[in-house]
């Protein structure tokens, strides 16, 4: 039997407290969330080793240490209303669901959704709901949010997410250029987004937030 909640701390003491993460809520949900409810049976093994997981689908389950550093980078607050895009199973919306007022988690694969939701609940939480959509046309019904983070890596932001922030709210993106991926963490301003680089990580392009094309001839 595997012991999971050592692997928990060891997880948080060599992954996370290492990379400058000392937000306390950060370290705490990170110690209590159990990782382990929110990959396939199959991957339970691999729950706590320091890399993405690929979750069916291909869907990306980021390294415990890139989630921690977004979500210390993007500031959240109990008062938030935050927009998980790409949560895959739940795991990043319930970590996020103990620093927030409330976490919308958006998948585009309905049984994902779902899945992700029973584990949600099989948790207890119950600050958080998942939808299912399109990850790049977000969840417009529950907007404005005070955070979005994007569980993947993007070449752009669409313009429908940055709609759906608030003014004064801060998006995490991981922008993938060549073979380097880096965090950016976004603030809207009177409607404009600055973006301000936050640290260095990998994960692969989301399908719908590639850059378009330049058309020639």
């Amino acid at each position: 039997m595997a012991n999971f909640e050592t692997r928990r701390t060891m997880m948080v003491d060599t992954q996370v407290r290492p990379s400058d993460v000392t937000k306390f809520p950060i370290i705490d949900a990170m110690l209590s969330v159990q990782r382990e409810a929110f990959v396939p049976a199959s991957l339970r093994e691999a729950a706590y080793v320091g890399e993405n997981l690929t979750l069916p689908g291909g869907r990306t389950m980021l390294e415990p240490r890139t989630l921690s550093k977004m979500l210390d980078a993007v500031d959240v607050q109990p008062t938030d209303v935050m927009l998980d895009v790409g949560c895959g199973l739940g795991y990043s919306t319930a970590v996020a669901a103990q620093l927030a007022e409330f976490v919308v988690a958006l998948e585009d694969e309905a049984d994902r959704a779902t899945e992700a939701q029973t584990n949600l609940s099989d948790a207890g939480v119950d600050n958080a709901a998942v939808m299912t959509g399109p990850l790049m046309e977000g969840a417009a019904k529950s907007a404005p949010y005070d955070v979005i983070v994007i569980h993947g890596a993007v070449e752009v932001v669409p313009d429908a997410l940055i709609d759906q922030l608030r003014d004064g709210g801060r998006i995490a993106a991981l922008f993938v250029e060549g073979a380097l991926g880096t965090v950016r963490i976004g603030l809207k301003t009177e409607g404009r987004m600055n973006w301000r680089y936050s640290f260095n990580a990998g994960a692969p392009l989301l399908d719908g937030f590639r850059r378009a094309k330049a058309f020639t001839l």
